[in-house]
């Protein structure tokens, strides 16, 4: 799994590219809940990932928890059709906000 990290005017886009497995998991969470502890609000770029499982989502649910808690906004935005089927399928698409595009995630989160 790749990440990529930018600012885009006071807030942080995280792309996640590739598989986020059992095996990649552990570093999608600490990318996130890194990402998290930057104090902006946070677009999550799905649109790279071929494959998410349970622990994925997980790590994906734990860093919006933490940022709801903190008070920040947290959507994910260009979730590819794999990994939106599991999200759908684990309800999770009522949980998260969901845009089609980073470009409206941002505007979202601003």
């Amino acid at each position: 799994m790749k990440h990529q990290i930018r600012e885009d005017n006071g807030a942080l886009v995280v792309a996640l590219e590739g598989d986020v497995d059992l095996k990649t998991s552990p570093d999608a969470r600490k990318i996130l809940l890194d990402a998290v502890t930057r104090n902006l609000p946070m677009v999550v770029d799905l649109s790279g990932v071929h494959y998410i499982d349970s622990s994925g989502v997980a790590s994906l649910i734990e860093a919006f928890q933490k940022a709801r808690k903190a008070g920040r906004k947290f959507v994910l935005a260009a979730v590819s059709e794999s990994a939106l089927r599991v999200l759908n399928l684990a309800r999770m698409d009522k949980v998260f906000a969901i845009c089609p595009s980073v470009a409206e995630g941002l505007a979202k989160v601003r």
